[in-house]
């Protein structure tokens, strides 16, 4: 099976555009400050972009747009961003140990 990674420079921008929203849109529903809004739009790229290039290995075509692999980018993204917003609430402390 040949796999064709072809991307043209608009399909990248939409990409760029369309994970930079979901990370944005993480940061407005959750909160936090500007770490957290940096965290959230890397995370988006990571993610979509992981999910573009798994939908495009395994041929899943739903909700493509051109060369770009939407639908599982988008999905994949919104898991990722679920993940680390959770892990992101977690607190990691010392436990106060009284003797």
């Amino acid at each position: 099976m040949r796999y064709t990674f072809a991307m043209t420079l608009p399909a990248f921008l939409l990409g760029v555009l369309i994970s930079t929203l979901c990370g944005v849109a993480f940061h407005f529903i959750f909160g936090g400050g500007f770490r957290r809004l940096a965290l959230y739009v890397a995370v988006g790229w990571i993610g979509f972009w992981g999910g573009h290039l798994l939908g495009t290995l395994r041929g899943w075509t739903f909700l493509a747009i051109g060369p770009l692999q939407t639908g599982p980018a988008v999905l994949s993204a919104i898991i990722l961003l679920g993940v680390t917003a959770a892990l992101s609430r977690l607190s990691i402390g010392a436990a106060d140990s009284e003797s």
